[in-house]
């Protein structure tokens, strides 16, 4: 299970796609990443997806590889050419700090579905009107504490998700 749906990964894919083509460059995905708090290279980046543009089914593999975590540690995000390097795992954990602060509005350690809502409008990943509704819908599955909201560790779960 993935936090966005195919159809919210298409809209965000049209959005990001500039010039229209149909293709990913580098370049957008790397915006994309920047906006979202992550930063890669454009080297780094053709070496997550060795190659120099995605179509939109390339994308969603993209999309799930990066949340993807295998329970047993044999893979985190952004860390699956690094092996065990321990400075790598750390430099995972900075970048998911930096994201979850991107959403993280008033600093108050949480992230509300109102919060959610406003940083996917304003990166302009999300501009339907269900917006709200989905927003605490996607709250409320990462939620382990049904206290209406993420914290941090609700957040990491969630971005290092197993997909399956």
């Amino acid at each position: 299970m993935c936090p966005l749906t195919p159809s919210d990964l298409k809209r965000i894919f049209n959005k990001v796609d500039m010039n229209g083509d149909g293709l990913l460059s580098l370049e957008e995905l790397k915006m994309l990443l920047e906006k979202t708090g992550f930063s890669y290279s454009i080297e780094e980046l053709e070496s997550l997806v060795g190659k120099k543009s995605l179509d939109f089914s390339e994308f969603l593999f993209f999309y799930e590889s990066m949340l993807k975590q295998n329970n047993n540690g044999e893979e985190e995000l952004g860390a699956s050419n690094y092996g065990d390097d321990s400075d790598e795992v750390e430099e995972v954990e900075r970048d998911l700090v930096k994201a979850f602060k991107v959403f993280d509005l008033d600093g108050d350690g949480f992230i509300t579905s109102q919060e959610l809502e406003f940083v996917l409008k304003r990166l302009g990943m999300w501009d339907d009107e269900r917006c709200g509704k989905d927003c605490k819908s996607m709250i409320c599955s990462y939620d382990t504490n049904f206290d209406g909201k993420l914290d941090f560790q609700e957040f990491k779960d969630m971005m290092l998700l197993t997909t399956s």
